[in-house]
């Protein structure tokens, strides 16, 4: 695949239009079947959208945080799961833009391929004892030395993109008698790397997050990007943390405003009997949608907000916490809203709410959960006295 060249911002924004509507269409056979929407992202290659964060040096966007939200969100309108593929590719490539221990040839190949090849790349932590990394632990997907060569093994769960991926950083620590934990760049593509179609879930049920095995897979010494004590950990860069916990958020917003597109489209268009009338005209239903413009009008200035104390570089990670709990708990309240008052027609598989109500509700499973966001800003305000 040749690259394409970085799109100008009008013409992004045509093509993200474009995109959404085509994505809508698909969506529901998706869902139905849980599998990947390779189709979706081949769209988002085509538009030249995979180097949004790659540094212009390297033959990328050099997009910041802003353009992720911008892009995460609006394709979310038409299907979250290609947009949290891609939102997780973004991250990723943040990362590797910043990185200072990841050896030269690693970086080079993982952006190169994105590039020239549509290579796709997520992070792999998550592990059916650890859990998410973000509480803390250390993880039993290990690396050791066989015949002065790294082998790595063990299972990721909740790998969103697994067999879309060319490329995963898995989380892994060392065998070593004081372990080393980290990042370890792994080409999905090698020999003891295998898929278990695991993910079965009520929501998101098309991101392809299903358990990636690693059975003795032998490594280059250019995988071992970032491993550091365990301790060195402990200091996270404050903002990918933000990033991360914003994408997550306009994710689902993007959700909430595609359930409420559809929910004004079929209350102009029902018109019962009795009434004579589309359900618009009564002010039950206007007041309804007053409700749930409230709450997504909360959404849009608390996003804004949140970009605008991101890109000063002033916004501590227990205050986007906040931000995304309580954008996505608007998310899912205004669809519920909605669902709850059309009846059943609002819990039919041939209308896409249902969808987007089982859809929405993941971002409470989305790190950082509630009682994370909750009791870290607790704890800062009451550390500060304010």
């Amino acid at each position: 695949m040749n690259a394409t060249p970085s799109p100008a911002p009008a013409r992004t924004q045509v093509a993200l239009t474009d995109m959404v509507a085509r994505f809508a269409q698909r969506a529901a056979a998706y869902d139905r079947s849980g599998e990947i929407a390779t189709d979706n992202l081949d769209d988002v290659r085509a538009a030249g959208l995979l180097g949004l964060t790659i540094a212009r040096a390297d033959g990328g966007q050099e997009g910041g945080l802003r353009q992720i939200v911008e892009v995460i969100g609006t394709l979310a309108k038409g299907d979250p799961t290609t947009a949290l593929i891609i939102g997780m590719h973004y991250l990723q490539h943040a990362v590797i833009a910043r990185a200072t221990h990841w050896p030269q040839a690693a970086r080079k190949q993982v952006i190169e391929t994105a590039l020239h090849e549509g290579a796709l790349i997520n992070a792999l932590r998550v592990e059916p004892e650890l859990g998410t990394p973000s509480r803390g632990g250390l993880p039993g997907t290990r690396i050791t030395w066989v015949d002065g060569r790294p082998r790595l093994n063990g299972r990721k769960i909740y790998s969103t993109g697994s067999t879309a991926l060319r490329w995963g950083t898995v989380w892994a620590a060392t065998d070593e008698d004081a372990p080393r934990v980290g990042q370890v760049l792994v080409d999905l593509t090698l020999p003891g790397v295998s898929i278990e179609r695991s993910w079965n879930q009520m929501g998101m049920r098309a991101t392809g997050s299903h358990t990636m095995v690693f059975d003795n897979v032998e490594l280059p010494d250019t995988a071992l990007v970032d491993l550091r004590a365990p301790e060195e950990w402990h200091t996270r860069d404050g903002s990918l943390v933000v990033g991360h916990v914003l994408a997550i958020a306009c994710l689902y917003d993007g959700v909430a405003r595609a359930a409420r597109d559809w929910l004004i489209t079929f209350l102009h268009e029902r018109v019962p009997t009795a009434l004579g009338k589309p359900l618009a005209t009564l002010p039950r239903f206007q007041t309804l949608l007053g409700e749930i413009d409230a709450l997504l009008m909360v959404n849009e200035s608390l996003i804004e907000t949140a970009l605008t104390k991101a890109e000063s570089g002033n916004y501590p990670s227990h205050e986007a916490n906040l931000a995304k709990y309580v954008v996505t708990e608007n998310a899912i309240r205004s669809v519920e809203l909605g669902l709850a008052a059309i009846g059943n027609p609002g819990l039919s598989q041939d209308n896409p709410l249902e969808r987007h109500y089982r859809n929405v509700l993941c971002a409470r499973i989305h790190t950082p959960q509630a009682d994370v966001a909750l009791a870290t800003a607790g704890k800062a305000a009451l550390d500060t006295g304010r």
